[in-house]
């Protein structure tokens, strides 16, 4: 019988006897529906599946309301990668870019580049932004040295993505190996590195995850915790929109509805989702007036 990969899943997972505490993420219909979206060059591709993949992984050992976004721009030829994973698994991502990208796409090389990693609830304007030094070629090395910076302990990771699969694991080191329930061992994180160094891109995408932490890990004591799902899914609503429009103010909502007709329509590039709204929605909307009616 063909063995079939849980995909679209987040694994939290204990090395008891090292004081590891890792997660693994993989990812399958869920990133071909962000992946398919646009037709990106197979670089970037790769690179915002890695993404995608991360913004799930920094949910795991946090307490979430709301979103956990990664999102980087540049003046060169990458102009923003965005990706974002809500409380309840929904992930949403998208690249643009100006051709040619450089090959290969160094992110540390990148002219003019901020990372930042946003923590929060946006309906609640509850928001914490930490900002993410581009100091290594790759993602992976890019956010293990924020840990490094930002939590002052050791972290681990690992991503990899391809056209059908994008899949990622993060293990940190816990600051106290004997409160849980593990013999003080001072090599334990230099060997689970060890470790973890034999693992490549194509075995981290071909395995299933309890079968990957087993082969990796069984000698850790490896404890594994209710998987959690992941879906694709857009945080986009009417309601957002109209405080974008809100925003705008009403010069630039008027002349909108001028040069469209008498109605605006707004694209979500995440989803496709089409919001429109019409002379009467726009007065309402700018007068702060709820329910704003019209085709959604």
């Amino acid at each position: 019988m063909e063995n079939v990969l849980v995909e679209d899943v987040l694994h939290r997972f204990l090395l008891e006897r090292a004081g590891v505490r890792g997660a693994l993420v993989r990812l399958g219909p869920a990133w071909r529906e962000v992946a398919t979206r646009i037709d990106y060059p197979v670089t970037l591709r790769s690179l915002l599946g890695e993404a995608l993949v991360a913004s799930a992984l920094l949910t795991a050992n946090i307490k979430l309301d709301g979103e956990l976004s990664v999102q980087l721009k540049s003046v060169g030829a990458l102009r923003l990668l965005f990706t974002e994973c809500t409380d309840q698994g929904r992930l949403r991502g998208l690249a643009r870019w100006d051709a040619p990208l450089p090959e290969p796409l160094s992110l540390d090389e990148l002219p003019q580049a901020v990372m930042a990693i946003t923590i929060g609830n946006v309906e609640r304007g509850q928001r914490y932004q930490g900002l993410v030094e581009l100091r290594a070629v790759n993602l992976a090395g890019v956010l293990e040295n924020y840990f490094a910076r930002s939590e002052q302990l050791p972290a681990r990771l690992l991503l990899a993505a391809d056209g059908e699969h994008a899949v990622g694991l993060m293990l940190q080191k816990l600051p106290d190996e004997g409160g849980h329930g593990a013999v003080q061992d001072d090599d334990a994180w230099t060997r689970v590195m060890h470790l973890t160094a034999t693992l490549g891109a194509a075995e981290l995408l071909a395995t299933e995850p309890d079968q990957l932490l087993y082969r990796l890990y069984h000698e850790e004591s490896v404890r594994l915790f209710d998987p959690r799902p992941l879906a694709f899914g857009c945080s986009c609503s009417r309601e957002r929109v109209a405080a974008m429009l809100r925003s705008l103010g009403r010069e630039e909502v008027e002349t909108t509805l001028v040069e469209q007709g008498g109605r605006i329509e707004v694209h979500c590039e995440f989803c496709a989702q089409c919001y429109e709204f019409d002379r009467i929605d726009a007065e309402q909307l700018l007068r702060g007036v709820g329910g704003v009616s019209g085709t959604a």
